[in-house]
């Protein structure tokens, strides 16, 4: 229960750490009077939002394919509950 929590936060952090970076970036190219159109805080706000969103895609992907009995070493694994009759 905790470790989603804790997995989520990471996530949360790293995406929090990316938007940081890349607001800091645009404040430091502001000061040398370098812009660019299409790094505006808009952008980077979306920018953060698909990193999370593609984040939690692998990490759901993940989770699924490792609760499951889908892999060669899973199923091997599966036949053998099964041959001992937990399953």
């Amino acid at each position: 229960m905790y470790e989603r929590d804790v997995k989520n936060d990471k996530i949360k952090g790293i995406v929090i750490l990316l938007v940081g970076f890349l607001q800091a970036v645009m404040g430091f190219l502001a000061t040398l009077n370098i812009e660019f159109q299409w790094l505006t805080d808009a952008s980077i706000s979306a920018f953060g939002v698909m990193i999370s969103a593609a984040i939690m895609l692998i990490v759901g992907i993940y989770t699924v394919w490792k609760n499951t009995f889908t892999g060669k070493k899973a199923q091997r694994q599966n036949e053998e509950l099964h041959k001992k009759g937990l399953k």
